[in-house]
């Protein structure tokens, strides 16, 4: 039943158990870039600043082939997105510091003090530098009237300023809110060019449409890149687009050439050195959340699938390897996420990176190694490195990886949980059995009876995440004697296709009896008791309040960001709209039946499972009226019950909220579940 297992710390009696407060503690590499000759790496690390209840984030220099690192940056700011210029003198840089709208700061290479480069009135959201080095490219928030609507869209200023917060906001179509950034209509993103010695910047692209992520051509007389449609009914949708600048005519663009026929969403586009070939993430359906690679001919524009269906692409970065041959991407992989590279013309893959336990998340490939990011539950986040093997051998794998930092060394003194990878035999709704993969984490020590909490993912095409970010209270009750399940049930991606697919329009009625029946296999196996508990985030919080409906086995609940209501959930969800349908295979006004029929909030008026819900109040991809309809519900069940409301909160509290609110809310989880099922 155990597939593999971490060895236990050497000196567990010398180690200390993980509390909330560690959370203060953690530094998160957020970005990485290498420099021109793969000598260097330089990232962005984000702390918490426990006095400023805030988050800071400096540049990091650290050798690639190993050595001590050296911060460039300290002034107080959230310093992010450094890109070595071409001839690997200067950094470019985004940073708020000073209190104004993101801009471009550019620093010297072997340190020294930054100087900002744009003075913009709008925000700068990314950047990439020409390959001449004399100017850059950058996507920029730019201010607009939304009370001109699409007119508004086509005059664009740099300089125009903010509008004030508190006027009103007008809304014409969708999607008008995104959470995280709420009302989205008073800006538009677009394609600047910018001088990289006066700071000056020229509009590349105009209209009611964002502009996403970009690329440079190699030869510099073209960008790539993402663009929503126009259409009000597919604003959600976007496809690859092409424009001519002319650097020597002081950046005069062309008209933009559209690319991706047939293709609903198209983004992180990559250009081929050969300049052949845009490769480039997508889905055929703009509700899909699943991302696989897709390749564009520039000649012809042909586009085709690079690969089979089951490739699924971690969206990020995308670079060919291998001249024009090869692709490198993370790959979602059986619940971990590997590097891989993928032949252009025959779509085979090889494994170069794959960890044991954990998953990678940031990558930057070089002619001679790859620079990455990966932790897992038992391990914080570091940088790593590895060295190509041999180009001429089959594939393009790695040679075994060395670690670069140490910026989360306080790991080291914490009892870390036991890692178990666990293969369960679970029934699969249609009358028989599958293999169904998922994640145990133990105390160190004797195996026995323990408390058990029954972790779910969101999604619920996702997976298991690893990060400690997200689910903090993981480790904390792990330190205190709880085991923790989280399993990949159906319904979860990166197990192929069809996998995932079976759960649409069946949400609950297929992944909770597997859940169900994981418990009871370790109960049997004696290392969970009567004890239980269950919670989640998002689609897990919808499967923790589907628990509580349909079940009184689990003795604690905590339900994060929820989905109750699907009907509700449709009309007021930013993404409701075109995600709920995909996901359901139904609308609500040609279903309304099966909306109702897969509604926690339908299921929970004979409920008596304590439940805790956990909430941000800027929610817009579950909005708080989701766990206000389920706490009427349970309160007026008389069901032990409570809503904790976070100011500012978005969807993602629990991993990037304020950091007093995130502590808040270990504390009160562990607290809950303590108080209710572990006793």
């Amino acid at each position: 039943m155990t597939d593999s297992a971490k060895d236990e710390p050497a000196s567990q009696e010398t180690l200390r158990d993980f509390a909330p407060e560690d959370l203060f503690l953690e530094q998160r590499i957020t970005d990485l870039h290498l420099s021109p000759d793969g000598e260097q790496v330089v990232c962005a690390l984000k702390s918490v600043d426990r006095d400023g209840d805030r988050y800071l984030s400096q540049l990091w220099r650290v050798p690639a082939r190993g050595g001590p690192a050296v911060r460039l940056t300290r002034v107080p700011g959230l310093d992010r997105s450094p890109r070595w210029s071409p001839d690997g003198t200067r950094i470019a840089f985004i940073s708020d510091r000073g209190g104004d709208a993101p801009q471009i700061h550019l620093l010297p290479a072997d340190g020294g003090e930054a100087s900002p480069l744009t003075r913009f009135g709008c925000a700068v959201v990314d950047l990439a530098w020409h390959p001449g080095g004399r100017h850059l490219a950058a996507l920029c928030a730019i201010n607009v009237d939304p009370d001109r609507h699409e007119d508004g869209a086509h005059e664009l200023d740099l300089a125009r300023p903010p509008r004030d917060k508190q006027a009103p906001e007008p809304v014409w179509r969708l999607p008008y809110k995104s959470d995280g950034q709420g009302y989205v209509l008073s800006s538009r993103l677009h394609l600047v060019l910018v001088d990289a010695s006066s700071g000056d910047g020229r509009v590349l692209t105009s209209g009611d449409f964002d502009s996403d992520h970009f690329c440079w051509s190699p030869d510099g007389r073209q960008l790539a890149f993402g663009r929503t449609r126009e259409d009000p009914r597919e604003v959600h949708c976007s496809d690859l687009w092409t424009v001519e600048v002319d650097i020597d005519a002081g950046g005069a663009a062309g008209k933009p050439v559209k690319y991706s026929d047939g293709v609903s969403t198209a983004t992180m586009p990559c250009w081929s050195p050969d300049g052949r070939s845009i490769a480039f993430m997508g889905a055929r359906d703009g509700g899909d959340p699943i991302m696989r690679l897709w390749v564009c001919d520039t000649w012809t524009r042909a586009i085709r699938a690079l690969g089979d269906d089951d490739i699924e692409a971690l969206p990020g970065v995308l670079q060919w390897v291998d001249d024009s041959r090869r692709l490198a991407f993370v790959q979602a992989w059986r619940g971990l996420q590997r590097i891989a590279t993928i032949d252009a013309a025959n779509g085979e893959v090889a494994v170069a990176i794959e960890p044991a336990a954990g998953q990678v998340a940031l990558m930057a490939a070089g002619r001679d190694r790859v620079v990455y990011t990966e932790e897992g539950v038992d391990h914080p986040l570091e940088l790593h490195a590895a060295a190509w093997t041999d180009a001429d051998a089959p594939g393009r794998g790695c040679q075994a990886p060395e670690t670069l930092t140490s910026f989360n060394a306080w790991w080291d003194e914490r009892r870390a949980p036991r890692v178990e990878r666990r293969t369960f035999q679970l029934p699969d709704g249609e009358g028989g059995e599958e293999a169904v993969s998922g994640w145990l984490f133990l105390p160190s020590g004797e195996r026995q009876a323990m408390p058990l909490l029954v972790d779910v993912h969101g999604g619920p095409a996702s997976y298991v995440a690893m990060q400690y970010s997200s689910t903090p209270h993981w480790q904390v009750l792990v330190s205190r004697g709880w085991a923790v399940l989280a399993l990949d049930a159906v319904g979860s991606s990166s197990y192929g296709r069809a996998f995932s697919e079976r759960l649409r329009g069946r949400w609950g009625e297929l992944d909770f009896p597997q859940h169900e029946a994981a418990i009871d296999a370790l109960q049997r196996e004696g290392l969970a008791g009567e004890r239980l508990a269950i919670s989640g985030s998002s689609y897990g919080g919808y499967m923790a309040a589907w628990a509580i409906g349909h079940t009184r086995r689990f003795r604690a609940a905590v339900i994060s960001a929820p989905v109750a209501n699907l009907e509700s959930h449709y009309g007021t969800s930013d993404s409701g709209y075109y995600a709920d349908p995909f996901a359901l295979q139904s609308r609500p006004q040609d279903n309304r039946g099966a909306m109702k029929r897969l509604s926690p909030v339908d299921h929970v008026d004979d409920a008596t499972t304590p439940a805790l819900l956990i909430q941000g109040k800027s929610d817009q991809r579950c909005p708080m009226g989701q766990s206000e309809e389920l706490l009427i519900k349970l309160q007026r069940a008389g069901t032990a019950s409570e809503l904790v409301l976070y100011p500012g909160g978005s969807h993602h509290l629990m991993a990037q909220g304020r950091p007093s609110h995130r502590i808040d809310a270990v504390r009160r989880i562990v607290g809950w579940l303590e108080r209710w099922a572990g006793g």
